[in-house]
């Protein structure tokens, strides 16, 4: 039997505590002030940024005067949020709640300006960006690096479940990214995962000139319904990788998302300027 996500159990918890203080019309502060702790460590519980112990559950929902079944649901999702997957062992928490989440979301959108999204690169590829966004690494924690993003692309394979769709700034196609032989690999792989029928790749191509994907590269992963999860978005930059769910923040990147569809080569096409630029680093 797999084991429950724990990624997945501790947002799902986060999000029903917050729920039942709600109920109760209790601020974080009355209840920090019955639990003998600080406001800041109910804040972190309930946006799911530390574990909770089982017997902060217990006070918790003694204080929520929550009935037993649902006490008992409760405790269980606090066991299986203690759980270890195979990402649970890095130390970045932030990379930890992505890659959780990654395994369970049911679609991605991913917007990228300056490289091939890691879920799409080559092993050669993935090696050479990482060790060019990192030039001090040391080549234990580079190989890790790598072979975490190919694990990820288990993800592909779950074509019964999820949806993948791909934004490419065309200079994308253009950056040379390792040597010419690993670029040439790159590309012919978008061209091979493109057939795919659940991976959708558009290229925004240069004479798109100015567009509301200037400012930076995104993902947004969304989550069926009856997982309790609000869809989320994700930005990575150069100091870490921070992610954003308000129900406002989510809208305005769906309406970004819209824009740069629109903008963007059709799925033919862009496949069709790919396999063009494969063919200059032939």
């Amino acid at each position: 039997m797999s084991i429950p996500n724990p990624t997945l159990r501790q947002r799902q918890l986060a999000m029903r505590l917050r729920e039942l203080r709600n109920e109760k019309n209790l601020s974080i502060a009355d209840v920090a002030q019955q639990l003998l702790c600080s406001p800041a460590k109910i804040s972190r519980i309930e946006t799911a940024q530390r574990g909770v112990s089982l017997r902060d559950v217990r006070d918790l929902c003694r204080l929520y005067e929550v009935s037993a079944a649902e006490s008992a649901q409760l405790m269980t999702l606090a066991k299986d949020a203690r759980q270890k997957e195979w990402w649970q062992f890095y130390d970045n928490r932030e990379l930890r709640q992505m890659l959780g989440l990654e395994a369970e979301a049911s679609a991605i959108t991913e917007y990228e300006i300056t490289t091939v999204p890691g879920l799409l690169q080559t092993e050669d590829y993935a090696r050479a960006v990482i060790r060019g966004w990192l030039p001090r690494i040391a080549p234990d924690v580079l190989d890790d690096r790598v072979k975490v993003r190919m694990k990820r692309q288990e993800w592909l394979y779950r074509a019964d479940t999820l949806r993948y769709w791909v934004l490419l700034d065309e200079s994308v196609l253009y950056r040379h990214v390792g040597s010419t032989p690993t670029m040439r690999d790159q590309l012919d792989r978008l061209v091979e995962l493109s057939d795919l029928p659940h991976v959708t790749i558009q290229v925004i191509p240069f004479t798109a000139g100015a567009h509301v994907g200037f400012d930076s590269t995104f993902r947004l992963m969304e989550f069926d319904h009856d997982s309790g999860i609000a869809d989320t978005i994700f930005v990575e930059h150069q100091m870490g990788l921070f992610y954003l769910e308000a129900d406002k923040v989510v809208r305005r990147f769906r309406e970004i998302i819209d824009h740069l569809r629109a903008e963007a080569l059709g799925i033919q096409e862009s496949r069709r300027r790919i396999t063009e630029m494969a063919a200059k680093f032939a």
